[in-house]
């Protein structure tokens, strides 16, 4: 007798959470069994058919999680008169002869005088970026000469204080005080850009 009521309830399972994909279908309910009606078996009610899962909440759990990105603001622009870019530390001027030193987007020095690359050896255009400095560098390539405040940004090219009446071998040649600012200023890639 409890065989057939276990029996019983478990087709009334079955029947109420089958797989069936028809949704309008209801489920069937259990059966009494006629035999157990003088016995208190235990009921069995029909559970309900699973339905979609409600995806109410998701719109809030994704923001919740997600992260957001946002896009960068453009570069401020360069200082007025300056014609190098908003990142560019330094600003190297070729026909003008002018050189800046710049600082958060500010002129903290300049412009001052330069002198460059004479014919053959004439200084590049371009952006590098600032490779290493030495307070008394010694040029091995020209006899030893003295580069006070070096601050190399394109291989052997860097500024440094030199004449400002003649040329140099590509190095951007500063004043005494301005090699200074410069050297003192710039670090280690810091951006440098050479406009022609």
């Amino acid at each position: 007798m409890r065989v057939l009521l276990a029996v019983g309830a478990c087709l009334a399972m079955l029947t109420a959470c089958g797989t069936t994909d028809d949704a309008s279908r209801a489920p069937l309910p259990a059966k009494p069994n006629p035999t157990s009606a003088s016995t208190s078996a235990p009921t069995t009610s029909a559970q309900p058919k699973p339905g979609p899962t409600k995806l109410a909440h998701l719109p809030e759990v994704i923001e919740a999680n997600a992260t957001i990105v946002k896009k960068a603001p453009p570069p401020p622009p360069p200082p007025k008169g300056v014609p190098c870019g908003a990142s560019a530390a330094a600003c190297v001027d070729l026909s003008a002869n002018q050189a800046w030193l710049l600082a958060a987007g500010r002129v903290a020095v300049g412009p001052v005088p330069i002198t460059t690359g004479r014919p053959g050896y004439e200084t590049p255009p371009g952006t590098f970026l600032v490779q290493y400095k030495d307070i008394d560098h010694l040029s091995r390539e020209f006899d030893d000469a003295p580069m006070p405040y070096s601050v190399f940004f394109n291989s052997g090219i860097a500024f440094h204080e030199g004449s400002l009446t003649a040329l140099s071998h590509g190095c951007v040649h500063l004043s005494s005080s301005a090699a200074q600012s410069f050297f003192n200023g710039l670090a280690v890639g810091d951006v440098v850009q050479v406009v022609s």
